[in-house]
């Protein structure tokens, strides 16, 4: 099964940012624990602070992958644009948070995205992505 990870904006500073939010983890150290944790499964990973590279990666990979897993970070709340390509592909998205986005900000507890979306995990840090892996297994 091939399932690729999309990270959006500052995902790339996990184990250096707001600690007490993100933990103390990076994801390369994460993804690699994912791999051995899946080993049945064709993992990618990739990530971007550009919302049109987001788009791109999600509409090369949105017809021949079984699944990705999508964190849009800040997008999440504001692009359009990202929820359009998730609904035009086939390939089922889960949306994923580290952070419980509905116990934060106001307006950080509206995903345009999750519409769009076979599900989504939020609130347990890293293993939101553990979890939204786990889904894949019953499909």
């Amino acid at each position: 099964m091939k399932i690729q990870i999309i990270n959006g904006p500052n995902l790339n500073l996990l184990g250096k940012r707001e600690k007490e939010i993100y933990g103390n983890t990076s994801f390369d150290d994460y993804f690699t624990l994912l791999q051995k944790k899946f080993p049945d499964f064709e993992l990618s990973c990739y990530q971007s602070n550009i919302e049109g590279e987001i788009i791109n990666k999600i509409q090369e990979v949105g017809f021949t992958f079984d699944g990705i897993i999508l964190n849009a970070g800040g997008y999440t709340h504001t692009s359009v644009a990202i929820a359009d390509a998730v609904a035009a592909i086939t390939a089922p998205v889960i949306e994923v948070h580290i952070s419980n986005i509905f116990s934060r900000e106001e307006y950080r507890r509206i995903s345009l995205i999750a519409p769009n979306c076979k599900g989504s995990v939020a609130g347990f840090g890293l293993a939101s992505y553990f979890l939204a892996l786990k889904s894949f297994e019953t499909v």
